[in-house]
């Protein structure tokens, strides 16, 4: 599960499906609706905020308008609890550290799938956060299970 703190406009067009798949899933797992996934540590901030549900949902309704920006077809009424990201109070603090190493990451897979999108990500000089999160100094989260290089 790959809950990206970048800013959707970063991810191709996989990443982006990707990561609605996959948050749709983190939603459920939060809504005690699966058994799967329960204890998957990319939901530790999510679980860590007053409202979950409310938080997991401004996070999917951004990932939806950028799909619908692109000229996809995200189905937001998939999404439990919607919630702009402005009513949520104080973002969600994400470690520099954190978004340098999805920016690479990402980096990687683009480069692999998508010589575009990568020339795109080259260009864009740098990450950018969801809305919903607010760069912080420090490294690598701790909920983050580094891939072996």
């Amino acid at each position: 599960m790959r809950i990206w703190s970048l800013h959707p406009r970063h991810l191709d067009r996989m990443g982006l499906l990707a990561c609605w798949r996959e948050t749709l899933l983190a939603q459920a797992v939060l809504a005690g609706r699966t058994r799967g996934y329960r204890n998957h540590p990319q939901l530790e901030r999510f679980r860590a905020q007053p409202d979950p549900l409310a938080a997991v949902g401004a996070y999917l309704g951004v990932v939806a308008q950028e799909a619908h920006s692109r000229g996809y077809r995200f189905d937001a009424a998939r999404i439990l609890s919607p919630t702009p990201v402005g009513e949520l109070g104080a973002a969600i603090p994400v470690a520099r550290g954190q978004l340098d190493y999805e920016w690479q990451h990402l980096g990687r897979k683009l480069r692999e799938r998508s010589p575009d999108d990568a020339a795109r990500w080259e260009a864009a000089g740098g990450p950018s956060t969801h809305p919903l999160f607010r760069e912080v100094p420090g490294g690598v989260e701790p909920w983050e299970r580094p891939a072996a290089t």
